[in-house]
């Protein structure tokens, strides 16, 4: 794979997770997720206006973007956290919040002169 494609598939990775946390429902579930238990959908309906049938479509947008993963046991889908890409979107805004800190400072710099 080439440089650019691999940068390209990135990038596309990275916007499926961050369409995905757009969401305070699917926020609400990463939070309920967070505890590192699997939870099944009726776990994650609990306390919720929501149907099951809205939060699973909720929980297949996370699962889609890599955020989750699920497991079938027995006749139950349980969810649980995959933190990895939470870690690459917190590197990315670190990288990108270092290169704003960095323009900001030259930028400082140029008008004290």
């Amino acid at each position: 794979m080439s440089a650019v494609r691999a940068r390209r598939r990135s990038l596309e990775g990275r916007a499926a997770v961050f369409a995905a946390l757009g969401d305070e429902t699917r926020l609400s579930l990463l939070g309920k997720l967070s505890g590192g238990q699997r939870r099944s959908i009726s776990q994650l309906a609990g306390g919720s206006s929501l149907t099951r049938q809205a939060i699973t479509k909720h929980l297949r947008v996370l699962e889609g973007a890599g955020v989750v993963q699920s497991a079938r046991v027995g006749r139950e889908s349980l969810f649980e956290l995959r933190p990895e890409p939470l870690k690459d979107i917190r590197a990315y805004l670190d990288r990108v919040s270092g290169q704003w800190d960095q323009a900001l400072a030259r930028l400082k710099s140029f008008v004290k002169r």
